[in-house]
């Protein structure tokens, strides 16, 4: 059996931005990947476009704390935003993540979709209902991914992914499980991001 073509062929970290009003640095199609500090962003973004480091990964949550944007084969750029939900983090910062991360979702043209993700062990938080309530007040599309799943069993992962569904009443189309680790999940990710920047 031949070998699965790679999903990208060229990506490279283009720029932040890390105060409101800031203009990416592309005018490209955009997807956003959002969720709360230390569901796994960094990792994620990582493993779906098969580099190692690309996104700075961290075990102290709260690192990221600017919108990081990648070019991906010249078609489309993954802003990474900050994670929300850090009570921890200096207050300044917490203060300035909110416009941050409004004003982009909000003043963005190219921005065509945001992938949420969701801690498989922890379930939804206020933190994330509050996000999902200004994406849907937005008319943002919204994908929801399950992150972590390898932390569970199969039976876990499946209760995990139907409690996503029913807490935040979405269809089975908007809701998927991966993991980093093991790759699950990231082929029908990559297309379903795929489709969306075809469809632009």
């Amino acid at each position: 059996m031949s070998p699965r073509p790679p999903r990208v062929r060229e990506v490279e970290f283009v720029g932040a931005i890390g105060e409101p009003g800031q203009r990416p640095p592309l005018p490209l199609p955009q997807i956003a990947i959002a969720g709360r500090s230390n569901v796994g962003k960094s990792s994620l973004i990582n493993r779906l476009v098969e580099r190692k480091a690309l996104a700075r990964t961290s075990k102290r949550p709260g690192r990221t704390q600017e919108i990081n944007f990648f070019r991906v084969d010249d078609r489309f750029l993954i802003a990474d935003l900050p994670g929300y939900g850090f009570a921890r983090a200096p207050r300044e910062v917490r203060e300035r993540w909110g416009p941050l991360i409004e004003t982009y979702l909000t003043t963005t043209p190219e921005l065509l979709g945001v992938i949420l993700l969701i801690d498989a062990r922890r379930g939804v938080t206020s933190d994330d209902r509050e996000m999902v309530g200004y994406l849907a007040d937005s008319g943002i599309p919204v994908l929801f991914a399950l992150t972590k799943t390898d932390k569970l069993n199969r039976s876990g992962g499946q209760a995990a992914l139907a409690s996503l569904r029913e807490a935040l009443d979405v269809d089975v189309e908007q809701t998927l499980a991966t993991s980093a680790k093991t790759g699950a999940g990231l082929d029908t990710l990559w297309k379903s991001l795929r489709a969306l920047i075809d469809s632009d």
